[in-house]
């Protein structure tokens, strides 16, 4: 039996106990019994229940790290939107297991800090190479990096969620979309400033979605080239 339908079977039969009996009253024995497979095998397969759920993040970050590692600094908002790509497909191919996972995360607040947790590695990752790209460690740098890399990151939320609740029948299309409408709020280093001097962004937390924002923070920015 080779490792890969070991965790296969492993993750069908957590979903159908947690669907059966709950998260909280479902063990790793009976993950395994449930599996036809031993406590051993489990935990070669997975450190604890909890990874059953999740995606390999550790896997899908070094996918993502390899792809910016081949870009140059002209191409590395190419590789930046290609990245997003990679973890969106990733999604979309587990298909059932990936909506399955956010119902239950949706349920289990343990289980959704867990996830928000898993976000802050990959907005790191991002803003550590837009960081990189932008050139020197200035304080406009840097927050700039961290600005963008938050854009990156809610932007592909935003059409993953949409997708996770069937109301995305192209979700790549609109992952690309998105994208670019991200992108285009921040010009290259080194580009000339819009006459008059250029925009000043604010950066504040909100709760409101990518779709809502973005037309704002564009608006924004308009308004300011006008003065």
């Amino acid at each position: 039996m080779s490792k890969l339908s070991a965790r296969i079977r492993l993750a069908d039969a957590a979903f159908a106990l947690f669907d059966e009996r709950g998260y909280e009253q479902t063990t790793v024995d009976d993950i395994a019994e449930r599996a036809g497979l031993g406590r051993t095998t489990f935990f070669r397969n997975y450190r604890s229940k909890e990874d059953v759920i999740f995606p390999d993040h550790d896997r899908l970050l070094a996918l993502i790290r390899d792809r910016l590692a081949t870009s140059s600094h002209s191409t590395a908002l190419v590789a930046v939107s290609d990245a997003v790509r990679l973890v969106l497909l990733h999604y979309v191919e587990e298909g059932d297991l990936a909506r399955r996972r956010y119902a239950l995360t949706s349920k289990v607040a343990a289980l959704r800090d867990r996830e928000i947790a898993s976000v802050g590695r990959y907005q790191r990752l991002f803003r550590e190479f837009i960081a990189d790209w932008m050139g020197g460690p200035t304080e406009s740098a840097s927050l700039r990096a961290e600005l963008m890399a938050a854009a990156v990151v809610a932007a592909h939320n935003h059409v993953l969620r949409r997708w996770l609740r069937g109301e995305s029948s192209d979700p790549v299309a609109e992952v690309d979309e998105a994208m670019r409408e991200v992108l285009a709020l921040f010009p290259a280093p080194g580009s000339s400033p819009a006459p008059g001097g250029g925009t000043t962004v604010v950066a504040f937390r909100t709760g409101q979605d990518i779709d809502t924002l973005l037309p704002s923070l564009r608006r924004l920015v308009e308004d300011g080239a006008e003065r």
